[in-house]
């Protein structure tokens, strides 16, 4: 099986959070991992948003980007393009109206839909958007504390 990582799951797997353990357990399981350019961007900003808040020092954040890159590089990951056919389904269904996407959201939608896999995301609205839209969506959930 596989599936479109979404950042919200990235971040997690790449940085301590509540969620890491399951980000890292369910990247595990799948077969080949699809993430895209656009995944990238949003891990850069993730980070920089963690330094900046003083959350990661720039050391940790430098590792954590160059991980990712390694990654990429060894092809752990499926790169999947994203071309104008994403944007213009990414705009058709803003345009609905009917779902709180926002705009990247909506993009990843395109991709992973483009792809034919279901997305996996920390984001439960952005799995009920995709549920609305006939799409696969699997949420991961932080466990429950203590």
């Amino acid at each position: 099986m596989s599936a479109y990582i979404d950042t919200s799951v990235l971040v997690a797997y790449y940085c301590p959070e509540p969620l890491s353990r399951r980000a890292e357990a369910a990247l595990r399981r799948l077969r080949r991992p699809v993430i895209s350019t656009l995944c990238e961007v949003e891990v850069v900003s993730a980070l920089s948003r963690k330094v900046r808040s003083r959350l990661m020092g720039r050391a940790d954040a430098r590792r954590v980007l160059e991980q990712l890159g390694a990654h990429v590089a060894a092809g752990l990951y499926e790169m999947a393009p994203i071309d104008g056919e994403h944007f213009a389904r990414a705009r058709d269904w803003l345009a609905r109206m009917d779902t709180p996407l926002r705009t990247l959201d909506a993009l990843h939608l395109a991709v992973a839909g483009a792809a034919s896999v279901p997305i996996l995301t920390a984001d439960a609205a952005l799995a009920r958007a995709a549920r609305r839209l006939k799409l696969g969506a699997r949420l991961l959930r932080s466990p429950p504390e203590h």
